[in-house]
């Protein structure tokens, strides 16, 4: 379900390449059995394409990593946190237009781009 340049979490690996990571960080969490989650997929991946190298663009299946799910107070999926420097900046909630997710997401990317003066 996720593509070339989606992370896929699990509980163990969460803390590792969220947490830790230098650079911001999109984590969708979804299920199998969510109709919203299913259409928001290929979003989601044209996103990791789109940002690859900018942003990480992840995934988390709440069935399969609840402890992960329930430490961030997941109540309802589609959900995507954006993290930074091991922070949540920013929750998106349901099956939202790539140009909603894409705002969201250049917020960071300005934010960790450096400035380039000529």
């Amino acid at each position: 379900m996720a593509g070339k340049n989606v992370v896929t979490l699990s509980d163990s690996s969460f803390d590792a390449e969220v947490l830790q990571s230098a650079t911001p960080v999109m984590v969708d969490f979804w299920a199998e059995w969510c109709g919203p989650c299913k259409m928001l997929g290929p979003t989601i991946d044209q996103l990791a394409d789109e940002y690859q190298g900018k942003i990480k663009i992840a995934k988390l299946n709440v069935d399969d990593n609840s402890s992960t799910a329930s430490r961030f107070a997941i109540r309802g999926i589609p959900a995507m946190l954006i993290f930074q420097g091991g922070q949540v900046k920013e929750q998106l909630q349901g099956a939202l237009p790539k140009a909603n997710i894409a705002k969201a997401l250049d917020k960071y990317v300005t934010a960790a781009a450096p400035v380039v003066t000529h």
